[in-house]
C-alpha cells in the first residue's frame, strides 16, 4: 500500500519503511508522529483520491533525526547603487521513517521509544541532587555558548552597516557583537567561527568588517 501525503507545502509518495527528509516536524528522535494530510491511498490499481484529503486517513512516521540542510546563498545587487546584500540560509529538516498507513481514524500500533532519562530518575531517586546540580550548571553552559564577550558601555547601531537589518543585528548582539570596533577587529578565524555557527557567509562578514573599520574611526 502507498499513500501521497502533503507536509511542508510539498507532496510525497510514501510506503511503509520509506525514509525521507521533510521540512521540520515538531517531535523528538524516536517519537511517532502522525501526518494527517493524505491526498491519495492505493494498493495496486485500486486508488482512492481525496477532495482534497481523505477523511480519517493518516500516515504514522518515526522521527529519526532533526537537522539542517545545506547552506543556500542569496545574493542581491543593484547596479550603480553601491548596494549589495548576501545572506545564507539552512533549511530545518526532519528525517522520518514511515511506519504505517492508517485508515478510518486508526491509531498507530507502534509506540514511541522509551526515554532512558525518565526511567533513570524513577529508578534512582538518590541521584536527584546531582541532577539539580546539572540544571544549575545549565545557565553557565548557555552563557559559554556565545561566540564573543560583549564589551561594557553603550552598543552601536549595527544597522548602520549595509546588509545588517534589525534581525541580523539582534543575532549578532546575542553572540556578543555589539560595536563597530568589534566587527572591525574580527580575524579570519573569527569570521570562520561566525560562518559555521550563524546563518551568515564569510564573504558577507568580511564586507561588514570593512564597513565597520570606517565607522569605528
Amino acid at each position: 500500500m502507498f499513500a501521497v501525503i502533503k507536509t511542508g507545502g510539498k507532496q510525497y509518495r510514501v510506503a511503509a519503511n520509506d525514509v525521507l527528509k521533510v521540512e521540520r516536524i515538531v517531535g523528538e528522535v524516536g517519537e511517532i508522529v502522525q501526518i494527517g494530510s493524505v491526498l491519495a491511498v492505493g494498493e495496486g490499481e485500486n486508488v482512492t483520491i481525496g477532495a482534497p484529503f481523505i477523511e480519517g486517513a493518516s500516515v504514522a512516521a518515526e522521527v529519526m533525526d532533526q537537522g539542517r540542510g545545506p547552506k543556500v546563498i542569496a545574493f542581491k545587487k543593484r547596479r550603480r547603487q553601491n548596494s549589495r546584500r548576501k545572506r545564507g540560509h539552512r533549511q530545518l529538516l526532519t528525517t522520518v521513517r514511515i511506519s504505517e498507513i492508517l485508515l478510518d481514524g486508526a491509531k498507530p500500533s507502534k509506540k514511541a521509544a522509551a526515554k532512558p532519562a525518565k526511567s533513570e530518575e524513577k529508578a534512582a531517586p538518590a541521584e536527584e541532587k546531582p541532577a539539580k546540580a546539572k540544571k544549575e550548571a545549565a545557565p553557565s553552559k548557555a552563557a559559554a555558548a556565545t561566540l564573543f564577550t560583549a564589551p561594557e558601555g553603550e552598543a552601536d547601531d549595527l544597522t548602520a552597516i549595509k546588509g545588517i537589518g534589525p534581525v541580523a543585528a539582534g543575532q549578532l548582539k546575542e553572540q556578543g557583537l555589539t560595536t563597530f570596533a568589534q566587527l572591525a577587529a574580527l580575524t579570519d578565524e573569527d569570521i570562520a567561527r561566525i560562518d559555521e555557527a550563524m546563518p551568515f557567509s564569510a564573504e558577507q562578514i568580511q564586507d561588514w568588517r570593512e564597513q565597520a573599520k570606517k565607522l569605528a574611526q
